[in-house]
């Protein structure tokens, strides 16, 4: 990869999608971009090619104008870690539109396994919260927020044993110039009140969107009534307790969950690492009363 990058670098800065990829399929498009499985004509190499609808995407940038603002993928690029897929390389194609060229995942998002009930979830519930908070404690420590953290943008691998964190399309640096009030970003159920109220806002955002995904994979339900999610936000109206829906829960997965969902900022789970140690400590206890189980049974 390291190689077909500075040819494309020699070659005046620009990639030639047909000579350097056979494309495998049609391609996904979303509101932005179109993302294909491409094959690399010279290596071989299967990726994700991400290729950005260039005036939609200077649309985005310029409410930006005067603050430097990364790209997603000078966003994208910097981040490196197990549970982020991986992105190689970004630029422009010939034809003047943003790509980036990534890590390719077999596996399903995980809004589709929650929908279809899917087996990998089956006792590995908190195995993958951990992954999916590990994550995004990376995009954090390295000084973005992500804003759009959701079921669809955590993906499986093919072997079904991890997510990885995706798309950084809404992603910005983690300063006061990029979160000020009105500067909306995320999807409707999964947005914190203050960028519901139009606030200031900070890496919480992401805290708060991560534990409505979090109430999701253990429970399938939504912390709120869809029909009513702004009015309760705005109200500050606490999340309907996940063990009304889940009786069996662990209580301290469920505390670590319900930090994160605290309408107000002062309240909230502040970091992901903060969560990460109190899925650590819910998992620890768990772990022992198992131990303690088959003691007694064994005795």
């Amino acid at each position: 990869m390291a190689l077909s990058r500075l040819k494309n670098l020699l070659g005046g800065d620009r990639l030639n999608v047909s000579k350097r990829f056979e494309l495998l399929d049609k391609g996904i498009s979303g509101g932005t971009s179109t993302f294909y499985k491409a094959k690399e004509k010279g290596t071989g190499n299967i990726v994700g090619l991400k290729v950005l609808d260039a005036k939609k995407s200077a649309e985005i940038e310029a409410r930006y104008k005067g603050l430097e603002k990364p790209t997603e993928g000078e966003v994208a690029v910097q981040i490196k870690h197990p549970n982020v897929a991986e992105t190689y390389e970004h630029g422009m194609t010939t034809d003047g539109s943003p790509y980036l060229v990534m890590e390719y995942l077999e596996g399903a998002n995980l809004d589709r396994l929650l929908n279809t009930h899917d087996k990998h979830l089956s006792g590995r519930r908190s195995i993958f919260l951990k992954q999916a908070a590990e994550g995004l404690a990376a995009v954090h420590d390295a000084g973005f927020i992500h804003r759009d953290v959701c079921p669809q943008n955590f993906v499986l691998t093919a072997d079904g044993d991890h997510l990885k964190l995706i798309d950084f399309g809404s992603a910005v640096p983690a300063k006061r110039a990029f979160t000020q009030p009105g500067q909306r970003a995320g999807r409707r159920n999964y947005m914190a009140p203050e960028l519901i109220a139009r606030r200031q806002t900070d890496k919480r955002v992401d805290v708060f969107a991560f534990g409505v995904t979090a109430y999701r994979v253990c429970s399938l339900a939504y912390p709120w009534s869809e029909a009513n999610v702004a009015t309760m936000l705005l109200n500050n109206q606490a999340a309907t307790p996940i063990r009304e829906v889940c009786p069996n829960m662990n209580p301290k997965l469920a505390d670590a969950i319900h930090a994160c969902l605290e309408p107000g900022l002062d309240s909230r789970c502040e970091t992901m690492e903060d969560f990460l140690e109190m899925l650590d400590k819910a998992v620890a206890k768990q772990s022992g009363k198992s131990a303690r189980h088959r003691h007694q049974q064994s005795s």
